[in-house]
């Protein structure tokens, strides 16, 4: 059949082609066959879903991902799947996790976790200020478990952290101490349940791998067995 172009375009388009007797014929494709939808293939489409749905979050502020999106994915794949409904206001829906991946580059990383100096909410950190490098920058993440048309939605700020004294994200204060030697911001917000923190380490391009530490509870009603049955309910059930 001279001239012609077949190219995955048309294969996206749903035609096929194949040779029959020296001849190449080109059909249009038809399939009956139900999408698949097994247990393990719905649990890694709502992964998806809602990892997409973190990083449209997480674009609300500065992004250091040294791999960009498809890295952030590969990090997310470890988190805890959630599932929600195909239509309605929770179709939407964005559930703050714990260890999130906030950001990912090659600076040395520093471990993080709230709790309390000098008996006020505290991030803590093991960063020393003397270990940090000549021009390198802190940057505090603030992610919110916040609720928008009737379902939850993270929302993500970010400033930088003076290396003394006081600072404030989001119109809120904390005060940068020293716990020994080891760097930690204290103040109320550190007390709040429906917000989570991770503190970046950045130096021009490069950035400290890190993810965000929080005691938010809301995403766990939505990883139950129960929320996993609804949701795939809604996308017209599973097959075996």
């Amino acid at each position: 059949m001279a001239g012609l172009l077949v190219n995955g375009s048309v294969r996206a388009a749903g035609v096929t082609f194949y040779t029959r007797k020296g001849h190449t014929v080109v059909r249009v494709a038809h399939s009956n066959q139900p999408r698949s939808n097994s247990r393990g293939q719905f649990v890694a489409r709502q992964r998806m879903k809602h990892t997409t749905a973190l990083w449209r979050a997480l674009k609300q502020a500065e992004q250091h991902f040294d791999s960009g999106y498809g890295g952030f994915c590969k990090l997310a794949s470890a988190l805890p799947a959630v599932f929600t409904p195909r239509t309605g206001a929770l179709a939407t829906a964005t559930l703050l996790l714990p260890g999130m991946p906030v950001s990912s580059g090659t600076l040395p990383s520093m471990r993080q976790h709230l709790g309390e100096a000098d008996g006020t909410p505290a991030l803590l950190t093991n960063l020393k200020v003397t270990e940090m490098e000549r021009h390198e920058e802190l940057r505090l993440y603030m992610l919110q478990q916040a609720s928008e048309g009737g379902a939850p939605q993270v929302r993500v700020r970010c400033a930088e952290v003076p290396r003394s004294g006081e600072g404030s994200i989001g119109g809120l204060t904390y005060r940068v101490v020293h716990q020994g030697d080891c760097l930690a911001l204290t103040g109320s917000l550190f007390a709040n349940d429906d917000l989570g923190w991770a503190l970046v380490r950045i130096n021009g391009d490069r950035c400290s791998s890190q993810t965000a530490v929080t005691r938010c509870r809301q995403w766990e009603s939505f990883a139950t067995e129960e929320a996993l049955t609804a949701s795939a309910e809604s996308y017209g059930g599973l097959t075996e």
